[in-house]
């Protein structure tokens, strides 16, 4: 008979933690549930010597690739030390039944919507590096549109393999799913987090966008002999009021739609007519009209400092809805 037939589920897998070594198995315990870890604790004190063959026959059946090295010894007592050091006394008193239970509420956000955040390139670099069932079980919980991103990333043998494993893909163990999450919140998004720059790029130009036309060309160009890096995500984040011709009709429209005629008006007094041309063929017949009876009126008695203050809210309304999605903006030196 094969000795593995007559190994329990819990006995396998008490296998695999004590093969994975305290650092690892302690920080995979505290995914388990108490019923769980009871019964882990239970399968290894039955554990005897499991050679490597067996060992790795075991691990095949997980799909995953979770140890290497020397068969198991001694599986009761090892469990135990990882028991020991990675919980405290009340919750090894409670998951063998001499206390209260401890329970834990899981307050850990999601990570599918985060990792959903990330180039679909960067995720296709990460799933590389993963066994194919792992990479089949992460583009599985992530949304079918973002998911056929990342594939299209991969090279044609994996991308092929991983498609396989995901149509005959099984509900996959709760347990499971935490190790998966877990590992990709400390590889992929802790890692993403350190080298995310784009609050510093967007600090950098809410500074530039307060300075006119040419002295944001000579701070620019100070800062490319100066050596500094990601330019261009700053420029995608640069926007004037005199950019507003370089938009599409569609954006300037979205633009102007909940912008008052009031705003608009005080902001195209003195402009070019380049730009109130570009402004009003993006507006409706009637507040054009209005807008153009009161600019024939003149400008008389109205502070420039006003002007120039209703234009930077107009263009700062372009950056807030740029940022949300609701129009796409050119840089702001694209004419340069």
């Amino acid at each position: 008979m094969n000795p593995l037939s007559t190994l329990t589920r819990p006995q396998k897998a008490a296998a695999i933690l004590v093969a994975m070594g305290k650092p690892s198995a302690s920080r995979l315990l505290k995914f388990f549930k108490q019923d769980e870890l009871k019964a882990l604790i239970e399968g290894a004190r039955l554990l005897r010597t499991i050679p490597q063959a067996d060992l790795e026959r075991i691990v095949a059946e997980f799909e995953a690739e979770f140890t290497e090295g020397a068969g198991l010894l001694d599986s009761a007592d090892k469990m135990d030390t990882i028991l020991n050091e990675s919980l405290s006394p009340e919750e090894v008193n409670a998951l063998m039944g001499k206390g209260k239970p401890v329970v834990e509420k899981d307050t850990t956000p999601p990570v599918w919507p985060q990792l959903e955040k990330l180039e679909p390139a960067q995720i296709g670099t990460f799933l590389a590096n993963e066994h194919p069932q792992t990479s089949a079980m992460i583009l599985s919980n992530l949304a079918p549109g973002y998911a056929a991103s990342v594939v299209l990333t991969l090279e044609k043998p994996l991308r092929i393999e991983i498609i396989k494993r995901m149509m005959e893909l099984a509900i996959v163990p709760e347990a499971a799913t935490r190790l998966v999450e877990n590992q990709i919140r400390s590889r992929v998004l802790t890692e993403s987090a350190q080298k995310d720059t784009s609050a510093g790029q967007t600090r950098v130009a809410s500074v530039l966008n307060e300075l006119d036309k040419s002295q944001l060309e000579e701070v620019m160009s100070d800062l490319q002999e100066g050596g500094l890096s990601d330019l261009d995500a700053i420029r995608a984040r640069l926007f004037s009021f005199d950019d507003i011709p370089l938009m599409t009709q569609k954006a300037r429209v979205a633009l102007f739609d909940g912008l008052s005629t009031e705003l608009v008006t005080l902001a195209l007094r003195g402009t070019p007519l380049q730009i109130a041309e570009a402004v009003l063929s993006s507006i409706g017949a009637r507040s054009r009209r209005m807008i153009e009876s009161e600019l024939s009126q003149g400008s008389e008695g109205i502070q420039p400092a006003t002007i120039l203050q209703a234009r930077k809210t107009i263009a700062s309304t372009a950056l807030r809805m740029a940022n949300d999605g609701l129009l796409e903006l050119p840089s702001a030196l694209d004419a340069a």
